[in-house]
């Protein structure tokens, strides 16, 4: 079976506006005012997901997506560096934060190491594998873990892809390779449903 995944980043929100590391806070109003303006249409879909947070759950409501949560769509635990910003833990933790920052398997922060939440989103994009198109609404960090195992790319390429919030990603399967149609493309008006090939084309 074809198999389409299209993965959407959630609206930006305070922390990522601080480069601080997130808590479940909420999107940035105007973000939200933001995505109505698109008046995005949705292409048709078999399964449409959602993470559990209220950034994720707020951007599928607004883009009119009847989103079932998936626990397994939740972002990286950053642990105790979780509500702090990047220079503020930097200036505390500077060998933690490159350890962090080089080493897939660490997690200095005590939360989930780049290497363990690979390992979650490959457990989750496998099981996609039998649907025909599959909508996710989630956090950029997961959307560069299936990149990177989509591709069967090295951990370390975690920090090379930049997933803006409202971008789209588009994955495609044909039964024994997954391709990239597209990675952190802006979500605009500019894709309506009848603008989506099904899925195999």
């Amino acid at each position: 079976m074809a198999t389409r995944l299209t993965l959407i980043a959630h609206a930006a929100t305070e922390a990522q506006r601080q480069a601080a590391f997130p808590l479940d806070e909420p999107a940035l109003e105007r973000e939200i005012v933001k995505i109505a303006a698109l008046d995005w249409s949705a292409p048709r879909a078999n399964r449409i997901l959602s993470g559990p947070e209220l950034r994720a759950q707020q951007t599928s409501h607004v883009l009119r997506l009847q989103a079932a949560i998936s626990d397994q769509l939740r972002d990286c635990d950053y642990g105790a560096w979780s509500g702090r910003t990047m220079r503020d833990v930097q200036a505390e933790d500077p060998e933690g934060m490159v350890a962090w920052l080089t080493n897939p398997a660490s997690a200095p922060h005590g939360g989930e190491s780049v290497a363990r939440l690979m390992t979650r989103v490959g457990v989750w994009l496998e099981q996609q594998c039998d649907v025909a198109h599959t909508i996710a609404v989630t956090h950029s960090a997961v959307i560069r873990g299936a990149i990177i195992y989509a591709l069967r790319l090295p951990l370390v390429t975690f920090w090379r892809f930049d997933i803006a919030p409202l971008t789209l990603t588009d994955l495609r399967f044909n039964g024994q390779v997954w391709n990239v149609r597209c990675a952190g493309c802006p979500l605009r008006p500019l894709f309506p449903a009848e603008h989506y090939p099904p899925p195999g084309d």
